[in-house]
């Protein structure tokens, strides 16, 4: 009896002793696991003290761009910039010149048709057209053939040499400044391409004196030579495209003056041979 009452009262203490070390474990978590979710924010703020450090600090320059080449003030790299400056500014100079020439001319052929085949007379319709009209000058030209002839034959011979080397003549003004386009839109990608050599051999020569591949020795010169490339590129593709615009429309205006000259020479026969 004692006995069972002894091993009763063993297992109430041991079970009460389970029950306050399981409270005083859940009473202790809480202070041990505190730190723990206090830690991020510890981790976060000099985090956070880094990324506004790092955005604080001002930019640097870029040590691989076109900015870079100039400030190294190298005399190969200079020439070729400025050859391809001037070819570029060339083109876009020589294009909007011959553009606006163009579309002069155009308003010319256009005048002609309500202006000088509507006049009595050939002067009279010569003194419709502007001073400086190609098609008045063929008119002039055709007019004075006209006034030296003797025979039809003759005539017929003698007006069309004189139209056709005002027609050659007028070719040679339209395509004044045009082949300049054409030069450079086949050169540019050569000068471009002589920088890029040029920027290989900065790059071998650095890997060369540094003894080791190192980026930082290769980015600089490799980048140079990409440049030029671009550059090369950029100056020869408008005028290839600006050529052959400036091309097509010196055709349309040279067969208007083919035209001209053509139906003058008809009437300037006929007028003759009646």
């Amino acid at each position: 009896m004692i006995s069972k009452t002894l091993t009763i009262a063993a297992a109430f203490v041991l079970t009460l002793g389970l029950g306050v070390g399981s409270a005083q474990a859940q009473a202790t978590a809480p202070a041990t696991t505190a730190p723990a979710a206090a830690a991020p924010a510890s981790v976060a703020t000099p985090g956070t003290q880094v990324v506004k450090a790092a955005t604080a600090k001002p930019g640097q320059e870029n040590p691989y761009g076109l900015g870079d080449i100039l400030r190294k003030k190298n005399p190969v790299s200079y020439t070729v910039l400025g050859i391809l400056l001037v070819m570029s500014i060339g083109t876009w100079y020589i294009f909007f010149v011959k553009f606006f020439d163009q579309g002069r001319i155009l308003g010319q052929a256009r005048l002609v048709e309500r202006r000088f085949w509507t006049s009595g007379t050939l002067n009279e319709g010569i003194e419709k057209l502007p001073k400086n009209s190609m098609f008045r000058s063929i008119a002039e030209a055709g007019v004075r053939a006209a006034a030296g002839g003797n025979t039809i034959v003759n005539l017929s011979d003698w007006i069309g040499m004189s139209l056709s080397r005002q027609l050659e003549d007028a070719t040679g003004r339209l395509q004044g400044g045009v082949t300049f386009l054409a030069s450079v839109g086949s050169v540019a990608p050569f000068v471009g391409l002589f920088g890029t050599v040029w920027g290989i051999l900065q790059a071998l020569i650095a890997i060369g004196v540094a003894g080791q591949a190192s980026i930082d020795k290769v980015a600089g010169p490799v980048g140079e030579a990409l440049i030029m490339t671009a550059l090369g590129l950029a100056a020869a593709v408008p005028a290839v495209l600006l050529y052959n615009y400036l091309v097509r429309r010196n055709k349309v205006i040279t067969e208007k003056l083919r035209g001209f000259a053509g139906d003058l020479q008809t009437y300037l026969i006929s007028k003759g041979a009646k």
